[in-house]
């Protein structure tokens, strides 16, 4: 099987990105690719924001945009996985290309622009999706939205019901001045229209904040001061950066956030920072760069109790789920770690200035 995954990645990469990665969903919706369930080993088992996970290792948002592939990407390895981004509205998005391979880098760029079929087409999707592990929706907003704040209540009012979870997306580079709503008063505000959306779901789920990779030490304090007043139930730390240090690619001049392995370590300190300030109130997940078991445990180590990754799945494939979990399974063994949750912010003074 692996080497047919070969095979097939070898076949995408002579394409363009985003046409290879949308036969990449085909192939899923199609039941080409999948698997036998999610990883599950004793070590591994552990609780996000009351969520019980067979393992910690989650697909990012960004993957799915559509809800399409949700049966197949349950069975493909992962603990949970995370859909989106959805707005109220559909939106084509940005214009094309806008998705970028960084080989020597081992990265990606992309410029979507929250492009998606809108919440009520994500929504009948899931409807009608097996369940199977929990599944999140990433919460997102119009582009050309009066009120941006109330559009991430109003997906949440809409896909709520067919989640286990829902991340608030105010970090995406890609949409002008989004990132503004990452500011003290307007995340407050905006956290707590979300959180009286939720209140009124018959079933009311878990909420996470995903924030940018690139903010100060000083504006990190101010949304970690939020989070905790807010009473929010997880942070993903972190979306794509708008950074370009050290790349070799011809392609590292194009516009839009970086993903992959020149990410990780920036967004593993913000992680590590988060931790501290939060002090294991608010349970972490950490994103970006993860390419291996290694990068997995490193985040975990930093203060996450949870991982998960995208853009390294263009290079290696879905099979890397579950590689990833059997090696962090070795990984905390070889440790002395009996559970999951006894390595989580074990290294974090390792990450901190």
């Amino acid at each position: 099987m692996r080497r047919l995954e070969r095979l097939g990645l070898s076949a995408l990469r002579r394409i363009d990105p985003e046409t290879a990665h949308r036969a990449a969903i085909h192939a899923l919706r199609s039941g080409l690719m999948g698997g036998a369930g999610p990883v599950t080993r004793p070590r591994l088992a552990c609780s996000l924001a009351g969520m019980d996970l067979a393992n910690p290792v989650g697909l990012a948002a960004g993957f799915d945009k559509n809800a399409e592939a949700a049966g197949a990407l349950s069975r493909a390895g992962f603990g949970f996985i995370e859909l989106g981004a959805a707005t109220p509205r559909p939106q084509p998005g940005n214009p094309r290309p806008r998705l970028f391979r960084l080989p020597q880098d081992g990265a990606v760029i992309n410029r979507f622009g929250f492009n998606n079929d809108g919440a009520e087409a994500i929504a009948a999707r899931l409807r009608a999706a097996p369940r199977g592990v929990p599944r999140g929706i990433n919460l997102g907003a119009n582009k050309d939205s009066a009120d941006r704040a109330a559009d991430f209540a109003q997906v949440l009012t809409v896909i709520g019901p067919h989640v286990d979870f829902a991340t608030v997306n105010v970090s995406s580079p890609n949409t002008e001045k989004l990132r503004d709503l990452q500011g003290p008063e307007a995340l407050s505000a905006l956290l707590a229209g979300v959180r009286a959306a939720n209140a009124a779901l018959a079933r009311p789920v878990p909420i996470f904040l995903k924030i940018a990779p690139d903010l100060n030490a000083q504006e990190l304090d101010a949304i970690a001061q939020v989070a905790l007043e807010s009473r929010i139930d997880g942070i993903v730390a972190t979306n794509t950066t708008l950074s370009r240090d050290g790349l070799l690619s011809p392609a590292r001049g194009e516009a839009g956030g970086l993903s992959g392995k020149p990410l990780f370590e920036r967004s593993t300190r913000v992680l590590a920072r988060l931790s501290a300030l939060t002090e294991g109130a608010i349970p972490l997940i950490g994103v970006g760069g993860v390419s291996c078991a290694q990068d997995a445990y490193e985040k975990i180590r930093a203060g996450a109790s949870a991982v998960q990754l995208y853009s390294a799945l263009a290079y290696e494939g879905l099979s890397l789920a579950a590689g990833i979990a059997e090696g962090l399974d070795a990984l905390l063994e070889r440790d002395g770690h009996a559970r999951l949750a006894d390595a989580v912010g074990s290294g974090r003074a390792d990450w901190l200035d």
